[in-house]
């Protein structure tokens, strides 16, 4: 392991730096989970690689999810995700808490709990100091609220920052969330509304800060609460960087019915449907909508700003849950929005005025 501290000149250690006036969206091309390949071609590399031979690997490639889920014994499993990016906002704190955040949800998303995590770090070597103190430390409040510990990690010099986590968890092997499972009639609930990106690349500062809030915050308290009524949570996943189409298709194609949203019921923050009525999008749009634009309907009378809600790509977004309806009010009373429901017929994606 290295010490990050090591790689970076000892002029960006100064008593004077403010790190107030960091920019840290100035030291890079992209950001955030738009960042990500697209999902077509991240497919076509995954169905490249071996299938899995160990019976007690009980999610892995075949098919894929959020995380992979390790059986040790009888009653408890690991679970072990990945992620990390280059930064999508400015000021470093923010940008270690969001990466945190979005790390842990894979976990959250699976129906475990955080155990441990180790940072996964790429800095220029004058990169200033205190900015990589403030965001391993942000990191670290976030992962420690998500209820585990940071053991380590690993650092090297990249002409683009990049941070993010390997984060492993706990779960039972019979209470495992997984991406397939969702029934005619379920009912589709969000935990965080939709537009991180439109909100960063289009929106005014209050709007910008309400999305950081919003990235900030864990999905534990989310996951917990559908943890407790298992039996009726049917299929999960959290919401990133392939939008909110990208990963309900996920869930549809494998439970062979349409993912039916209702456009006036999906949350937004604050500025993002006048961001993308203005023409706003991100580098992430059109590469969603190459890999699962053939999937979605959308009904006249919506137009393309509206569409483009379920393209925009996600950093640290909700989970997303097909779930019987007698829940659904508990649901919502605990911080759940209702966004659509599962109907009989060939696997697509609709979304409804």
């Amino acid at each position: 392991m290295t010490d990050l501290r090591a790689v970076v000149p000892d002029d960006t250690d100064r008593d004077d730096f403010d790190l107030a006036e960091m920019r840290l969206t100035e030291w890079t091309s992209c950001g955030g989970c738009a960042a990500k390949w697209g999902a077509s071609l991240l497919s076509s590399l995954v169905s490249d690689l071996p299938t899995n031979t160990d019976p007690a690997l009980l999610v892995g490639l075949a098919p894929f999810d959020d995380a992979a889920v390790y059986r040790i014994s009888a009653d408890l499993a690991m679970v072990s995700t990945t992620d990390f990016f280059p930064p999508l906002v400015d000021h470093p704190s923010d940008f270690g808490a969001i990466a945190a955040a979005n790390a842990c949800s894979d976990v959250f998303a699976m129906g475990g709990r955080v155990t441990i995590a180790v940072n996964i770090a790429a800095f220029p070597e004058h990169f200033p100091r205190p900015a990589i103190v403030a965001i391993f430390d942000a990191a670290a409040a976030v992962v420690a609220e998500a209820g585990g510990s940071i053991a380590g990690g690993h650092t090297i010099r990249n002409p683009e920052p990049i941070f993010g986590l390997a984060v492993q968890g706990l779960v039972h092997p019979d209470r495992i969330f997984r991406k397939e499972g969702a029934r005619v009639g379920d009912v589709l609930i969000l935990s965080k509304p939709l537009g991180t990106a439109a909100a960063l690349a289009g929106g005014s500062a209050d709007d910008k800060a309400d999305a950081i809030a919003g990235m900030r915050r864990l999905n534990r308290a989310a996951s917990e609460v559908l943890q407790e009524r298992f039996e009726a949570v049917h299929a999960v996943t959290d919401v990133t960087g392939y939008g909110l189409f990208g990963h309900a298709w996920d869930m549809a194609e494998r439970a062979g019915a349409v993912f039916a949203f209702d456009d006036g019921r999906v949350p937004l923050y604050a500025g993002v449907a006048g961001a993308l009525a203005r023409g706003v999008r991100t580098g992430g749009d059109p590469r969603n909508r190459e890999h699962v634009e053939q999937h979605v309907r959308i009904e006249s009378g919506l137009g393309d700003d509206r569409a483009a809600i379920g393209y925009d790509p996600q950093t640290s977004g909700g989970l997303l849950a097909a779930v019987d309806p007698a829940v659904a009010d508990e649901l919502v009373a605990c911080g759940f929005t209702v966004i659509g429901s599962v109907v009989a017929g060939d696997a697509a994606i609709v979304l409804h005025d």
